[in-house]
């Protein structure tokens, strides 16, 4: 029997209740979602804090409670379009659809002849990574835009100390 997978991608700076709500959504129209955890290679930047293998965490611990079947993967940045489809391809399981509103990954998937389908946006103004780190260098309330079990991992992490001191510059 075939399962019908989808394909999602995102940074997941950090991962939180908009991406939760769009990967459920998806879920409901396939058997199982691979989420691609993009510029996997980047960490400890103001706009990308955490590292793939903690945002790896973030997803299956925070999708382990609304038992969404999914497999988590870290894609590097390849900086070929050309290319990156082919590079997405040979780093996670065989998928069905992509879903995303990102003009260059629709035109990139399309051309490839993979079928695209617009995710459906949660709350885009009050559900952005740029927003919850914002909050969290200027320890305003964030933890009601995550999941709990990502706000766990960014406790054990010690990710708002971090965060801060890459944020930081030798001037401050």
């Amino acid at each position: 029997m075939h399962r019908k997978r989808a394909f999602y991608i995102g940074r997941f700076q950090p991962y939180h209740l908009g991406h939760n709500s769009i990967i459920n959504r998806i879920a409901d129209e396939v058997d199982e979602v691979v989420i691609g955890i993009g510029s996997a290679q980047k960490s400890h930047s103001p706009s990308d804090p955490f590292t793939a293998g903690e945002r790896v965490m973030m997803i299956r611990n925070a999708l382990e409670k609304e038992k969404v079947p999914n497999y988590a993967l870290p894609i590097e940045d390849i900086q070929q379009n050309s290319l990156w489809v082919s590079h997405v391809l040979s780093r996670t399981p065989l998928f069905d659809v992509v879903y995303s509103n990102n003009p260059l990954v629709i035109q990139l998937f399309e051309e490839a002849g993979i079928p695209v389908k617009q995710s459906p946006m949660y709350q885009r103004e009050q559900y952005s990574g740029t927003r919850i780190r914002k909050k969290m260098i200027e320890d305003n309330d964030w933890r009601h835009l995550v999941p709990d079990a990502v706000a766990d991992i960014i406790d054990e992490i010690d990710g708002i100390t971090r965060l801060k001191n890459v944020s930081r510059t030798d001037i401050d």
